[in-house]
Parts: structure tokens; sequence; C-alpha cells
């Protein structure tokens, strides 16, 4: 068997044994006579009858509903799919199911430590005390179903308390990270008009204490839906307000929430520990399958970031199947993800309790004070699942770390990467220097769908590079551009069919127009197909279909796993009067270092880029929109590459930055100002294009 053919690493009959999707398979086999040879012919018949598997789904994790559902899937085309119409469930009370349990005084349900060493536990009594107890303080503060409460949180055990509480009552939870400026947040939040923030006074990263004090103040202050804030101090600030009070002036454009115009407006500040103060058993409303959950957001090229709903059903049953599954979690595992509130993989953690997995919290900076502090962690804590990304690999790549040779990861069963491509090179460090006998559960999906497209399965085996199969109940293929599916070729990602994780609709969308533009316009209907931005190669291999993702077919910036939209860049960089006009590049390729370049036009050219303005630009990037989306470097040029239409040409830039030939890359046809690209060819052909 030639190397590209030899599995990495093939499960051990013990481990098929034990695995869940096996557990599935019987139980199919023995309730309903379905009995399948391997899991690509299990892939066919989930995606060939959606409502036979996802009815096994329902049966198979027990889902707790207050009224039955009167059919699986009602409308079948997207985006308006209708999913287990009838029910009425809710998320929160499927996540908390273990705290029913026994043992629920003595057993974890949260081990959270920080990058000072700070270890902290709570039981599962405890969590759905909290919950129980934070989610009366909100009843008490007048939120009600259907209302948006939004996090300005790390992630901590509070923030945890914070999601099951709120969703549990129904209401409409949202979470951006502190260590973003309150720019990005207020790009993302003015468009929800969250009744309620609760929000860090600062946090600590790398060793150094952010104070946020005066964020948190701006955000309240200008979004005037803000009713309450409630606060966890986590720095030695000094004493914290009983309330905010905004001039009459700044309180005009409140409207109702400010009372009679020109009436001064008062926001009451509670302390986080007074909101759970009073031990309550948590209460769960009920809701319809497709009552929104969360809003997360996931930027395209142009405008505000897209608030993204997805609903309580949904996200019920694709965790389910994901975590019992794909990913083989139990009541035994004790799972970690090193991830921030801003990426759609803290709610992967937190959804992890759903199988009665105890979930491992770490806040800081994984790279401080070196690499050790995470595998150090997995080996104390006994984890049977690491998550990361494919930075975190490459950096330890580069440090010729070992942390198989040096931590006690004997527990660990199975390591998690997404966020962007893992490369050849990637899957065998992992064997070499983690471990030899682990499930590298690669997978690709993200915010957008709320699954994972291209996913893991414990019963096959993992080839260099490729991640392992298609998301049981996803039609994922890859697209050429007559819209045909491709195997053994680079292709468009592409879903072909409704799931039911997929968004509801996007806040403030009324519409649907947004929605669809997003996804939709590429190859619409009927039947509409989701393509999802990424190059995507799918290679038959004996056991199923494995894929291989090259990077972004679009021009969004894709950083460390968390997706952001060049305008949001673009609002930052040409507030600078120095600068008439701006690009930015992310030169994300499977293979390559990662790199994004950022150019901009200037209003002197004869002076050239000062070193100041450019580090004023960077600065201004990293506290007013993203610490990480900071560009890697910035040149100036004589002008941005645009269509008649004056529409920026981040797409063609970008091929011929990756060194396709300028003529494959665009039409200078249909360019406003074709000579624009001259620049960016010497550029590729001078530095060396990044494919080469």
């Amino acid at each position: 068997m030639t190397e590209a053919l030899r599995p990495l690493w093939t499960p051990s009959p013990e481990r098929v044994a034990r695995a869940g999707i096996t557990r599935y398979l019987h139980w199919l086999a023995d309730t309903h006579g379905r009995r399948f040879d391997d899991y690509e012919s299990l892939w066919e018949w989930s995606v060939a009858d959606p409502e036979g598997f996802w009815a096994s789904i329902w049966d198979f994790g027990a889902v707790k509903a207050y009224t039955p559902y009167t059919r699986v899937l009602g409308e079948r085309e997207m985006p308006h799919a209708k999913w287990f119409e009838g029910a009425t469930l809710n998320f929160a009370e499927h996540l908390l199911a273990q705290a029913r349990q026994p043992d629920a005084a003595t057993r974890p349900a949260i081990v959270f430590r920080d990058e000072a060493g700070t270890r902290r536990e709570l039981s599962w009594a405890q969590l759905a005390a909290q919950a129980g107890a934070l989610a009366a303080t909100l009843r008490r503060l007048g939120v009600r179903r259907g209302d948006r409460v939004a996090a300005y949180l790390p992630n901590l055990p509070e923030t945890v308390v914070a999601l099951l509480a709120v969703t549990s009552i129904g209401a409409i939870w949202s979470s951006s990270s502190p260590d973003m400026g309150a720019a990005s947040v207020l790009d993302r939040y003015r468009q929800i008009e969250p009744r309620v923030l609760i929000a860090v006074d600062g946090y600590r990263y790398g060793g150094k204490a952010y104070d946020r004090r005066e964020a948190v103040r701006e955000l309240v202050e200008r979004l005037p839906t803000v009713e309450q804030l409630i606060v966890l101090p986590q720095l030695d600030a000094g004493p914290l307000p009983t309330e905010f009070e905004f001039a009459p002036a700044q309180a005009g454009a409140a409207g109702s929430a400010a009372g009679a115009p020109g009436a001064a407006r008062r926001v009451p500040v509670t302390r986080y520990d007074d909101a759970i103060a009073r031990p309550a058993e948590p209460e769960f409303e009920p809701v319809p399958f497709d009552h929104p959950l969360w809003i997360v957001y996931s930027s395209g090229t142009t405008g505000m970031p897209k608030p993204i709903v997805h609903g309580h059903g949904g996200s019920v049953i694709e965790t389910l199947k994901s975590r019992l599954l794909s990913l083989d979690l139990g009541p035994d595992d004790r799972v970690f993800w090193f991830t921030s509130t801003n990426w759609i993989m803290w709610n992967f953690l937190v959804g992890c309790l759903i199988s009665g997995s105890t979930i491992l919290q770490f806040d800081g900076n994984p790279g401080w004070p070196d690499l050790d502090t995470l595998w150090r962690f997995a080996a104390e804590e006994r984890a049977t699942f690491f998550g990361t990304s494919p930075a975190f690999v490459t950096m330890n790549m580069k440090a010729d770390t070992r942390p198989g040779e040096r931590f006690d990861l004997s527990a660990l069963r199975t390591l998690g990467s997404t966020g962007s491509p893992l490369t050849e090179e990637g899957y065998r460090w992992v064997y070499d220097n983690v471990k030899a006998d682990l499930l590298l559960a690669a997978v690709s999906g993200g915010t957008d769908p709320g699954t994972a497209f291209l996913d893991a399965c414990p019963t096959l085996p993992v080839y260099a590079g490729e991640m392992q199969c298609r998301s049981l109940g996803v039609a994922v293929y890859a697209y050429d551009d007559a819209g045909q599916p491709v195997y053994g070729k680079v292709g468009e990602l592409v879903c072909a069919q409704a799931i039911p994780s997929m968004p509801l609709f996007f806040w403030n969308d009324p519409d649907g127009r947004r929605y669809f533009e997003s996804y939709f316009d590429t190859f619409p209907g009927p039947p509409n197909v989701w393509r999802h931005g990424d190059w995507l190669e799918l290679r038959r291999r004996p056991e199923s279909v494995t894929g291989i993702i090259y990077g972004r077919s679009d021009s969004t910036i894709n950083r460390h796993g968390i997706r952001m939209g060049t305008s949001e860049l673009y609002r930052v960089v040409e507030d600078f009067p120095e600068v008439l006009d701006s690009l930015v590049i992310d030169l994300e390729y499977l293979g390559r270092p990662s790199f994004m370049a950022l150019f901009v036009v200037l209003r002197d050219p004869a002076q050239g880029l000062p070193e100041a303005l450019k580090k004023s630009i960077l600065d201004a990037i990293r506290t007013r929109c993203s610490a990480r989306h900071v560009p890697d470097d910035v040149f100036a040029i004589p002008e941005v590459p645009r269509t008649i239409s004056g529409k920026k040409m981040e797409v063609p830039v970008k091929k011929i930055l990756l060194g396709q030939p300028v003529e494959k890359a665009a039409n200078r046809d249909s360019m406003g100002n074709p000579g624009s690209l001259d620049w960016f060819v010497e550029f590729a052909r001078t530095r060396g294009a990044a494919r080469s």
C-alpha cells in the first residue's frame, strides 16, 4: 500500500464496538429493520430519506418534547424548510438533564482554569441552581420569551450559566468576547436590540489586565434598548456604580427605552453575585421547534455582520447527532475545546453537556507563558477530548513541542481540529507527537449552518490531510462552475438540501433577501443549493467519501476560525483622513502560511506610507475592530481594482496573489480601472505568489 493510501490511524475493534454510532446502527437494525454495511451507505440513506433519518435521531437521542411533532419535514425548499412542526421543547433542559441524576451534587459539569492557574468546579447541581437563580432574576427584571440578552463575557463558567438561564426562559442569547472593541460589538448588537447586557469589567490575557469599563459604558450608552446591566467583576478595578445615567442629549435617541423625549436615561446595574444569590430550580419554557435560541455572527464581504438565528429544536437534534454519533461522547468524557465566546465552537463546547460530559474551560492565552499550558491542563484534568485549531498545531510544530512525551495524555481518545484547513504535516505531527492511538476529528462547517459539513467518525480510518466523511443527514457536495458534483477535483462546497440546524433567518431581515443572497445566489433553484464559500475536494475512499478544504472561495477573512467581513475593517481603515481607499485580502490556502495583507490608497502618495500611519492603522483595527483580525502587513497601492459598478474586486485580487494567471482571475472588460490589476500581478511576481 502506498503512503497516500495508508491510513494514519485505524480504530481498534474494541473502539468500534464501544462507539455510539455502532450502538445506533444496532438500534436501527433492531427497531426499524434497517441494516447498513458501511458508513457511506448510512450517509446515502440519511440524505435520501431525511424524514426517516432525523426521526431516528429524535428517538435514539430521547428528545424531550412537551408536545409531539405532527410531521418531520414540511416544506422542503431552502431556506423555508419546516422541521418537526407542532413539537415544543427547550434546549437548556436537554443540557441540564444530568442535574436530575443521583450523583448531580458530586459529579462536575464544568471544570475551569485560567492562565494564572486558578481552578474552579461546578457540579451539575450547582450549575442547575445557578442557572435557575439567574433565570429568576432575569424574569424579575422583566425579561420575557423572545427578548434578546447580550453578553460581553469571556469563556467562564458564569457565561455558561448565563446562556442556560437566558434560553431556559425562551429569551434569545448572543455573546461577544471582551477582547473585541466596542465598535465591532456595536455593529453586532445594534442589529438585535438587546434588553439586558451581561458584561465583565475586564479580563486578563498573556499576564496583562485589560480594563473594559469604558467599553461597557459605551455599549450601554449606544444600545438604547438596554434596560439593565449585570456586571461580573473580574479585575480589582474599583467599586461598580449602582446605575448608569446618560444625559438627555444622549438619551433622546433611545425612544421608548429612555422615557419621554429629553428625559435622562437610567440603566440600573446589578452585580452578578447578587443575581444568582438565591438558588432556584430552573423552570423551562416550552417553545416551538423553530423558536430562536441564539444569535451568532458570520460576516460576508459587504455590510454589517450577519446576525444568524438558530433555533431550539434544530440545535437540540443536531447536537445529539454530533455528540452521540460523530464524536462519540458520553458521561465519562471530559471535553475541552480552546475557544472564545465570539466563536461557534464556544456554543459547541457548551453543547457537549447534552451527552452528560464534563466540559473543561480555559480562559487566557494558550501560549502563555509557553505552549505547555493547554497540554498541561489536558493532562492534569484527564481530558478525553482535546479541541484546538490548525493555528495552534502549527505553533507547536514550529516550536518542536512533543506533548505526548512530556505529559500524561493516556486519557485522551480524540483530538478535534477546526477553524481552517489542517495540513497533511499537521495530521502527521499529531500522531507522531501527541498520541498514536487517537481519533483526529478534523471537521469543517461553522457558524452559519450550526453544524459540520465534513465530519468525524470513530469507526472510520484517518488519512493524512483528509476529513473522514460527510456529516450524516447533510447533503454535501463539491460543485463545478456548471453546478455539477465533482470528485477528485476542487469545487465549491455546497449543501444540496435542508438540515434542521440551518439558520431560521437573519435578525432584522424582514423579507429574507439578505439571507437568500448570502447562501443561495450562486446556485439558485429550484431547488436552491447552499453555497458555503469554501473550496472543497471530495475523495472516494474504500470506507467513505473524505474531504479536503482548501480555504475560502470568497473574500471573507478567516483568522483562527473566526470569520469577519472585509467591510468591518474598511470602516476603521477608511476613517483615517490620510487613506482614500483600501483593500484587504486574506491569503489562506491549504498548506501555506496564512497571510493577511492590507492595501491602502494614500491621499498623498508622494509621501509613501509612513511607519507612524501604518502603526496607527493596525492599532485602530486592534482596538476598534478585533485583535484577532489585525493584518500581517500594510502596503500602499495606486488604486483599488473595481468593477464598472464600483465594487471592490477582492476575490480576483486574491486569486492573483495565490498565483492564478490574471486572465483567469479577472475579466478586465468588466472593470472600471483594468490597469489597477497590474500592480498586484507585479507584486505577486516579485514577492512570490502565495502558492508558489
